[in-house]
């Protein structure tokens, strides 16, 4: 049985720029805790968050990986989000479900982007933040300048609560400011030694930094701090607690992971400082009518519980990860999934530490822990007691920003195509894919390059094997003016022949107006039962376009005239004669091809709003307008042709360094230029040639 309640878990996300040392930081805390007895390597392949296969064949972070430790009397939920900025999904889902936010930066060089992301995100979810500043032993470090930095940045509310003895090869351990002790060591074994002599200016510097800050966390010491200018070890606790919790204290830590060098700090601040997930009284949530309903974060309340990742296998099937925030939640019984009104039935629970899977007879509030074959529950969906029903909120995700398409390599893999997609799709919500009904292409959805080249590899997993294909621009075609002409279709086989003849008019109609048929038709030179075929005729041979095989839209179609023979016609004859009167008439009414344009909103530092417009004039965009935002950032406006913007999520990443944001939306058509127009018709040409 779990023996952890709100009160005694912590749960904690790790997180930061690609490679900036945070799985590393995570192996050093299991290490330290007694949780492995050998430190594993993403280098080597053994870091116990990066199990999936991709992510040891591309030594990053794809997915959230869980990583439970116990320290101090508390069990200490790690979740270890990816850097990678195309896996920006998983860090908002772990936000999502922790109290702390650990950040990692290296103590080389500046803030990095995935630092700066998380650190944003963290701070519109109100979590609080802890800085780990990592790398100590590499070349180079500079833990004061990443300090300095740090305040530069995000003000005063940055305070290290401990300083680096030594830097680079010459890191030997910290002098811990809270307790005014200086300690070297490795892991979880410390000899305390005395505070070295060359650090007695900087001691005092930054213990003063740290002392007010815990004033300023909490009131209640603000008034002694002022008396005495100093605070005891317990009230500077008793100010980091507080300002820790209301955002207006971030403190931060050093170490070197791969040595195991500050993981046991940071846990003791984590267990002595860092919220548990009591702090929260109750969640709030909504019953299936809609109406708002809460629960106490209490082990003894109705159970509730969040879905926050699903991963599946094909082998073991899918595993249902989740965070308890009201009541117990135990192994064999029944719950009701609220989203979906399913009841699922719950076989063993366990504690999920990498791949490794702990069962356990029950998990209380507060808590996290992962289930096996569900079979209809998804990400976000909510788990709670039957009898009384609760909505949780769903964890928002970003619109995904990059697009490709696929076909599948034989019959077998065109089969198992679809479950695959849909399996993919439901551990994944920042993934979507569609069949685009104006392309035919199966069209994928991913937030850059790298996590669509991953979806592809998952769907070999379940047995469907793609290939990329360029990604077709969904043009249209229309006319600009009135012309006229005939449609005559006559066969003679022997026996009965097939006679169906027409006369059209095609006339433009305003951009979205769509497709008219108009039966001008007197005198009976046509039956009207033949008329509906003569307008599916022009219907069909619309579909197939005029100048580069793009549907045809916006006009008018007038059937004035004909003839019909008493034997020979049919529904058939005329539907071909309303097929050849269009391509007939369609080309002398001046057609052009329409393309689609986007709206466009991209947000980036103020410093790189002329390369972002610059960019967009030169994709053949047109800027609106800017606006300035919090920050020191600002939002450009535009509209761009589609076509120049299939590739922007790679442009703008390396426009911006990773800086920039950017959100589109359909717009509206536009006739293309004409020399667009001719590369177009061109391509069309030659790819039937091939075809």
């Amino acid at each position: 049985m779990s023996k952890h309640d709100a009160s005694t878990v912590r749960n904690v996300g790790v997180f930061g720029h690609q490679g900036s040392g945070k799985t590393s930081l995570v192996e050093a805390m299991l290490m330290a805790s007694g949780a492995l007895d050998r430190m594993g390597r993403v280098d080597d392949g053994t870091a116990t968050t990066d199990f999936d296969p991709e992510e040891v064949r591309r030594k990053i972070s794809i997915n959230i990986g869980m990583a439970p430790c116990y320290w101090g009397g508390a069990k200490i939920n790690v979740l270890d989000a990816p850097g990678y900025l195309d896996f920006e999904g998983e860090v908002r889902i772990a936000l999502r479900v922790v109290e702390t936010a650990v950040l990692v930066t290296p103590a080389q060089g500046s803030l990095e982007v995935g630092f700066e992301i998380a650190w944003d995100h963290a701070a519109l979810a109100r979590i609080p933040r802890v800085v780990f500043v990592s790398r100590m032993d590499r070349e180079n470090a500079d833990f004061y300048g990443v300090v300095e930095k740090l305040r530069e940045v995000h003000g005063s509310a940055i305070a290290p609560i401990q300083l680096p003895i030594g830097e680079a090869e010459g890191f030997r351990g910290v002098v811990d400011l809270i307790t005014m002790k200086a300690v070297q060591g490795i892991g979880s074994e410390f000899t305390e030694i005395p505070i070295p002599d060359d650090m007695a200016e900087a001691v005092e510097r930054y213990r003063t930094m740290l002392v007010e800050a815990a004033a300023e966390g909490d009131d209640s010491l603000m008034e002694k701090y002022f008396e005495t200018e100093n605070l005891s070890e317990e009230e500077i606790r008793q100010g980091l607690t507080a300002g820790l919790a209301a955002g207006k204290v971030v403190p931060v830590l050093c170490g070197a992971a791969t040595r195991n060098q500050g993981a046991a700090s940071l846990m003791n601040l984590i267990v002595s400082v860092c919220p548990a997930p009591d702090i929260n009284k109750s969640v709030v949530g909504a019953t299936p009518a809609g109406a708002e309903t809460t629960r106490e974060t209490s082990s003894g309340e109705p159970m509730c519980a969040l879905v926050f990742k699903t991963l599946a296998d094909p082998f073991v099937g899918q595993l249902t990860y989740f965070r308890v925030y009201s009541g117990t939640i135990h192994s064999d019984s029944h719950v009701l999934n609220s989203n979906n009104g399913k009841d699922e039935r719950i076989g063993q629970l366990y504690v999920v530490r990498g791949k490794v899977q702990e069962p356990v007879a029950e998990l209380k509030a507060g808590d996290m822990g992962a289930v096996a074959k569900l079979t209809s529950t998804h990400t976000g969906d909510t788990l709670c007691d039957t009898a009384r029903p609760i909505i949780l909120a769903k964890i928002e995700f970003n619109k995904p920003i990059y697009e490709i398409a696929i076909v599948p390599k034989t019959k077998v893999d065109e089969d198992k195509l679809g479950p695959g997609l849909q399996r993919v799709s439901s551990e994944d919500p920042s993934f979507r894919f569609r069949r685009d009904s104006e392309t035919g292409q199966t069209v994928l959805s991913g937030m850059g390059e790298t996590h669509l080249s991953i979806v592809i590899e998952k769907l070999k997993k379940f047995g469907a094997n793609v290939e990329q294909i360029p990604l077709k621009v969904p043009y249209r075609e229309t006319i600009l003016t009135k012309a006229e002409g005939q449609g005559r279709h006559k066969k003679q086989t022997g026996g009965r022949g097939q006679y169906g003849d027409c006369h059209i008019r095609l006339e433009p109609l305003p951009r979205g107006s769509g497709f008219e048929f108009v039966d001008a038709i007197v005198g009976g030179s046509i039956p009207r039962q033949y008329l509906p075929a003569v307008e599916k005729g022009v219907i069909e041979a619309m579909a197939t376009g005029i100048l580069a095989g793009n549907t045809v839209v916006d006009l008018r179609c007038t059937c004035y005239d004909g003839s019909y023979h008493d034997v020979d016609s049919s529904e058939q004859a005329f539907k071909m004669a309303g097929i050849l009167a269009f391509n007939n008439v369609a080309p002398k009414a001046n057609p052009v091809i329409l393309e689609p344009i986007v709206s466009v909103s991209i947000t980036v530092p103020d410093g790189m709003m002329g390369d972002v417009m610059a960019d967009l004039s030169g994709k053949r965009g047109r800027i609106i307008g800017t606006e300035p935002l919090p920050g020191g950032r600002v939002r450009v406006n535009a509209t761009v042709p589609l076509a120049e913007m299939l590739r922007y999520a790679i442009d703008l990443r390396s426009i911006s360094r990773g800086r920039g944001v950017f959100a589109l939306e359909p717009s509206h058509y536009e006739e293309v230029p004409a020399h667009v127009a001719q590369t177009i018709i061109a391509e069309y040409q030659k790819s039937r040639e091939h075809s």
